[in-house]
């Protein structure tokens, strides 16, 4: 029963890892294709997210089959506990890619400002890197590092207010920028939000590593 329960924990980790890597390149190539003007990209990544959704309901319902069937407790409890908790924070990641690439089909055509999108685009890539990273924690049972993910998480803070200071100063510098300019404030918004969901993650690294229930991000608040 023991060699049973292992093999099937070791196919859930596996999964779970799987799901993270395609959250984490699709939410990099969500703000790609938005700074690529790519409509059919986004179209890509739009109907891409019925895939995400479909790994969180299989992995949601494989835990609770594990749960019910062999009625593990402490550490295996706690490691199913926290894919359970965790794979549903990832299926709101890649609700986010999926909103970014509905803002890239919306803002096709309209003004552009390139200081803007560049600062999308790094913002963007650190929110990307910290999927990934969480999910090697994860894997590591590295809870030292899950614990760190908050300074990442404030550092993506600030860079969204930028984002949104810059968009809404081009709003009164230049009318015809508005349009293009409430999509970057909503794209770093969607930034803003995913960095704050991978710190929910780090919280349950740290909880299947040591049994404790943290919060790492208790200033966390809206974008706007």
């Amino acid at each position: 029963m023991r060699r049973l329960f292992d093999e099937e924990l070791a196919d859930l980790d596996t999964s779970f890892t799987e799901m993270g890597l395609l959250v984490s390149e699709t939410i990099q190539h969500a703000v790609q294709t938005f700074l690529d003007h790519d409509r059919s990209g986004a179209n890509e990544i739009i109907e891409g997210d019925k895939a995400i959704n479909q790994r969180e309901i299989a992995l949601e319902k494989k835990t609770f089959e594990m749960i019910a069937l062999y009625q593990p407790v402490t550490t295996d409890l706690r490691e199913i506990v926290t894919i359970l908790k965790a794979v549903s924070v990832l299926e709101r990641i890649g609700d986010n890619a999926r909103n970014i690439a509905l803002s890239t089909i919306h803002v096709k055509g309209n003004q552009r400002v390139a200081e803007i999108e560049q600062q999308i685009g790094e913002t963007g890539a650190k929110v990307a890197k910290m999927v990934a990273d969480v999910l090697m924690y994860y894997v590591n049972d590295d809870a030292a590092n899950a614990d760190r993910m908050s300074i990442i998480a404030s550092e993506v803070s600030e860079d969204t207010k930028h984002i949104r200071d810059l968009a809404v100063e081009s709003m009164k510098q230049d009318p015809e920028l508005v349009n293009a300019s409430t999509d970057y404030l909503v794209v770093g918004g969607y930034l803003k939000r995913t960095s704050d969901y991978v710190t929910d993650i780090a919280e349950w690294i740290i909880y299947k590593r040591t049994g404790k229930i943290v919060e790492l991000n208790p200033g966390a608040s809206s974008f706007i």
